[in-house]
């Protein structure tokens, strides 16, 4: 009702206000929103649904290292374009525009640091680069990792979050599955502890290797894990797939898991299996 207007034009009650962009955030699993503050300070976990949103390796490096402290290794290696490879565009282009878009230099970074005061090594792959595609960068920083850790005797912590091989490097990408598995085999020869933890997606040629060759397989709630997708298989087999085919969940229940970790308790569960496997 206009007697309700104040008349000074710089304080309209009926005047719409804008909204920040990214404040509001939506839960694609319940339509809900909520703040981003709120999300941020929860690890950008829902604290109603337990969604878990997806973040990159600065988000993880911060929740694992003490103090949000380490040094950054194999950050030299640097992606190629060895086969020229061109599909809608440039292999070439599409890593300087991914790079410029992402803040990162490729799909994996290797940070040494303590968590809850243990020494550890720690490997993060980032699914805002190129969908962390497995390339021969990946591989190599992977290899990096896990050599550091067996000279140091630091355990290791791969972090997993990829849509499987890099189609632009072909077989290149392809042999970094037996690479960083054979580096692997050598880690656990020296009896260095490794703890493998799957994200959401965790698929392709990285699960078919060492995102499954850990002292523990673990998992974030929710996470689709799997060497095809879901569509590819229900199109090769030709019939439905069980209700919550691939998922962490489903894993755990079919022994391809050991347990399922939420983020907002990782490092706490880290640091005790950490211990344990130190013990051991």
């Amino acid at each position: 009702m206009s007697w309700f207007k104040r008349k000074d034009s710089n304080i309209q009650t009926d005047k719409k206000k804008d909204m920040p962009e990214g404040v509001w955030i939506k839960v694609p699993t319940t339509g809900d929103t909520i703040h981003r503050r709120e999300l941020e300070e929860n690890l950008w976990v829902d604290p109603i649904s337990g969604y878990h949103f997806r973040i990159g390796s600065k988000e993880y490096f911060s929740i694992l290292f003490d103090d949000g402290k380490f040094e950054e290794i194999a950050d030299d290696i640097l992606p190629a374009d060895p086969l020229k490879f061109e599909d809608r565009k440039k292999y070439s282009d599409r890593i300087k525009q991914t790079q410029k878009k992402s803040g990162l230099s490729d799909a994996c970074r290797v940070g040494v640091g303590k968590l809850s005061k243990q020494d550890v090594v720690i490997a993060c792959m980032d699914f805002a680069f190129i969908g962390g595609s497995m390339g021969s960068v990946v591989g190599e920083r992977l290899s990096r990792a896990i050599d550091h850790a067996r000279e140091k005797k630091y355990p290791l912590i791969i972090i997993s979050q990829s849509g499987g091989a890099r189609m632009m490097e072909s077989v290149l990408s392809l042999m970094q599955m037996a690479k960083t598995s054979a580096k692997l085999a050598q880690l656990d020869k020296a009896g260095v502890p490794y703890i493998s933890f799957m994200t959401n997606p965790t698929t392709g040629g990285v699960t078919a290797s060492y995102a499954m060759l850990g002292d523990f397989n673990i998992a974030e709630p929710g996470a689709l894990i799997g060497f095809a997708g879901p569509r590819v298989i229900r199109q090769t087999i030709g019939r439905d797939l069980p209700e919550g085919f691939q998922t962490a969940e489903y894993l755990v229940d079919h022994g391809f898991l050991d347990f399922i970790v939420p983020r907002t308790k990782l490092k706490s569960k880290l640091s005790r299996l950490l211990k344990m496997l130190a013990a051991k």
